[in-house]
């Protein structure tokens, strides 16, 4: 008769136990506000909450012991959003409120202006419709392109840009989502860079349909590179003699990419070498054992650096003192060992300088490209008088906001595009150029990997 009573039981045990929560500064109410305001990203909310459930309390382990099946609830979690929001988590705000002032006017302020907006969203510059940029957004062929990306907003965040978990679950990344690509899709193809333009099918009949296909190989490369990691910093990946040099951060396979200089004729563009700079990677790989995030550093700060003992059992509660995974969060095993110098394949064991590490969708590394971002979109444009989208933001000195940024999170994706636009759909070699093969494709029906194959190769 009264079927919902098993349900009944466990809202009242909710509702008396974990909406109530609030222990040592941590509020169940004020951190499940944070979390939807911040994004809803991470675990470290519903790990706090599975505490409370499985242990009692939002820190494990407490008196009852380690927290059972943290990544296991924790996916459930993502599960159940993703099934809720269906794949597109929305962007929330931080509410406004009405406060008294000294007068009898009612003002409307916010609550706390330094953290009303947990993820700041910038207001887009007006574009007029009779620029260039406005041109571009106001044709036939950007109009339907932005029509087929948005009809397809659900299953490209919850079908496509997936990374896989260290249990061997797809789930939606953290990092990488559709507004931010979409922005950086609408930046690129009306203003676009050093007179170079995200090609959208601009030139020929039903052009949208080639520029899709153009996003498609984009995104191919991308989902390849970086988002089946849900990392926008390079992780370190290439071992040595079975160890992870923590010097891998100047460069993977023998690659210096301090070094990875300009042309002659771009020479004034690279970003100069400060050996003090010092910046430690926001992201990083989740498998099990993987190393911590990417770091530089002068020689005062780090002598030499050793190596990512990815083999570790670092998860030993009952140990004396107890010993936890601590170097970030959801790390399975592993930890720094600086107990001796451990060289790359380049021979580098020190970090000095070494802070142009691959970051963004598509990897973009070196002192020649971090330079043209900042000539042509940064600080360096702004300060020689020409027109820059990112004026405050210098990515020589801090190279790192690419993964960094809150307020310009499509960065992550404007990196990719760049290098896109200037090497690859400029590419022609030995009578291979991009635009003729992706036309070709397209009328030819889109048949055969010949294509992405090459592209990839590029």
């Amino acid at each position: 008769e009264y079927k919902e009573l098993k349900w009944i039981a466990g809202m009242f045990y909710w509702i008396e136990s974990v909406q109530t929560y609030n222990v040592d500064g941590w509020d169940y109410l004020t951190e499940l506000r944070s979390f939807v305001e911040g994004g809803m990203t991470g675990t470290s909310f519903i790990d706090a909450v599975s505490g409370i459930v499985n242990r009692g309390c939002h820190n494990p382990p407490c008196g009852t012991g380690e927290l059972d099946g943290r990544m296991e609830r924790s996916d459930n979690f993502n599960k159940v959003l993703d099934a809720f929001f269906g794949g597109v988590i929305p962007q929330v705000t931080a509410p406004i409120t009405v406060t008294e002032t000294s007068d009898t006017s009612d003002s409307l302020t916010e609550s706390n202006p330094s953290s009303a907006v947990s993820t700041p969203i910038p207001t887009r510059q007006p574009v007029s419709p009779s620029s260039e940029a406005g041109l571009v957004l106001n044709s036939d062929t950007f109009v339907n392109l932005a029509q087929a990306l948005d009809d397809s907003k659900g299953d490209i965040d919850s079908k496509l840009f997936l990374y896989l978990t260290p249990d061997y679950q797809w789930i939606p990344s953290s990092v990488y989502r559709y507004d931010d690509f979409f922005e950086s899709v609408r930046i690129m193809a009306s203003e676009g860079v050093a007179g170079k333009r995200l090609y959208i099918g601009e030139d020929v009949e039903d052009g949208h349909i080639f520029g899709l296909v153009n996003m498609a190989a984009f995104l191919a490369q991308s989902m390849k590179e970086t988002i089946q990691y849900d990392a926008c910093d390079e992780n370190s990946w290439d071992l040595i003699g079975g160890k992870y040099p923590l010097s891998n951060a100047c460069g993977q396979l023998g690659q210096s990419y301090q070094d990875y200089h300009c042309s002659d004729e771009e020479k004034h563009m690279e970003c100069p070498v400060d050996p003090n700079m010092s910046i430690t990677a926001v992201t990083h790989a989740k498998w099990y054992g993987a190393p911590g995030p990417l770091f530089c550093g002068p020689k005062t700060e780090y002598s030499f650096t050793g190596i990512w003992d990815h083999l570790y059992e670092c998860n030993r509660p009952w140990a004396n003192p107890p010993e936890t995974c601590s170097v970030y969060e959801g790390q399975k095993a592993g930890k720094y060992d600086n107990s001796a110098p451990y060289a790359n394949n380049a021979g580098r064991t020190d970090v000095e300088g070494c802070c142009w590490w691959g970051r963004g969708v598509i990897q973009t590394s070196g002192v020649c490209n971090f330079g043209k971002l900042n000539y042509y979109l940064g600080a360096r444009a702004a300060a020689d008088g020409r027109d820059s989208r990112y004026p405050t933001i210098d990515f020589c000195k801090d190279p790192e906001v690419i993964c960094s940024s809150a307020e310009y999170k499509e960065l992550k994706w404007i990196a990719g595009l760049f290098y896109w636009m200037e090497s690859v759909q400029t590419y022609n070699v030995d009578g291979w150029d991009y635009l003729t093969e992706l036309r070709s494709f397209v009328e030819g029906g889109m048949t055969g990997t010949s294509f992405i194959d090459a592209v990839s190769g590029i």
